[in-house]
């Protein structure tokens, strides 16, 4: 199969997940170039993977004409400058979550991506870890039945994370645009659109490097357009917990799923199901997935499933919280368009 789809990725910490497609035999797509500010990273990884262009200025790689898709995997206050440029050269776009980091940002996608009529997809790797995906063909399917409650939680110590990625402190990472997402976009895939929130947010100072009054621990409580209702536990200052890190639990009349086990009302005794999934695990899986999902809607002209309206909706959301941090009361979510 030719490999006829160019790709150029902008920072390559998470972004070096999307080199594995070239090995990919049964993908048109082929990274060409790569852009990044740490000059050995770039070169070690040009030379590794045989990448014909490497360059620390984003501008040259959007601009250049073997390019179709720009990756963008640069610190998150930086997405919405290296959006506009990708845009602007006339490319699709797979940005990581966080899509940008304010809802007048989020607004800003929606527009110029619509004017300009291309793909874009928001590299959202929950809703690509296996154990969802069955989660949402359960729902999707009716096994579980009208949906009663829900909870998801995104529970990470950030310190050792902090230690490969400084600029999370140097210009301090807002963890409900750059953490809650996560989950946010989770049940939102499940129930649509949040209609309110009501957050209660605390400072644990577990890392002297992160600035002392910046919230980095959050309770959030939502209430869907649907009616449903449901949580989202997103903590960052702590020490790892011993539980999964990312969880979803979703409860229905017919069934209830939570973190790969299963309990269908159904079935006599209600015994309790556990699934197992032995292959393909792994971030840099879940990236190829999407860079999968995203090849197919270029070649079948179809809608990415977290396309900018999709992005901008969990900014939305996650701005609402601030919101209701900021005031002490629930807080609707502002429309994107």
């Amino acid at each position: 199969m030719a490999k006829d789809i160019g790709v150029g990725v902008i920072g390559l910490g998470m972004g070096a997940n999307m080199l594995a497609i070239n090995d990919d035999p049964t993908s048109r797509l082929q990274v060409r170039a790569l852009c990044d500010s740490d000059e050995t990273r770039l070169q070690r990884l040009a030379a590794e993977h045989a990448i014909p262009h490497a360059t620390n200025d984003y501008r040259e790689l959007v601009a250049r004409p073997d390019v179709d898709v720009v990756g963008i995997y640069s610190p998150d206050h930086l997405h919405i400058d290296h959006i506009e440029a990708a845009v602007a050269a006339g490319k699709h776009v797979i940005c990581t979550k966080p899509m940008v980091v304010s809802l007048a940002e989020a607004r800003r996608v929606v527009k110029i991506v619509r004017a300009a009529g291309l793909k874009f997809l928001t590299g959202q790797t929950s809703r690509f870890k296996p154990p969802f995906m069955a989660a949402h063909k359960l729902f999707a399917d009716g096994d579980l039945g009208r949906p009663l409650f829900a909870e998801a939680h995104y529970v990470h110590d950030m310190r050792p994370v902090m230690d490969r990625t400084p600029w999370r402190h140097e210009n301090p990472q807002d963890w409900l645009y750059g953490g809650a997402c996560h989950p946010i976009d989770l049940l939102r895939w499940f129930f649509g659109d949040v209609d309110e929130v009501f957050t209660y947010a605390s400072c644990s100072h577990m890392d002297d490097r992160y600035p002392a009054g910046k919230h980095d621990n959050f309770l959030i409580n939502l209430r869907f357009r649907s009616g449903v209702i449901a949580r989202i536990l997103a903590v960052y200052g702590l020490v790892e917990p011993p539980l999964p890190m990312q969880g979803l639990s979703i409860f229905g009349d017919k069934g209830s799923f939570v973190d790969n086990r299963l309990v269908l009302d159904k079935i006599q005794g209600q015994p309790e199901l556990g699934l197992e999934f032995r292959r393909e695990a792994g971030h840099g899986q879940e990236v190829l997935r999407y860079m999968r999902h995203f090849e197919d809607c270029l070649l079948e002209d179809k809608r990415p499933l977290i396309d900018e309206v999709a992005g901008a909706k969990v900014i939305a959301t996650a701005s609402a919280c601030w919101d209701s941090i900021r005031t002490g009361l629930p807080a609707k979510v502002q429309p994107v368009e």
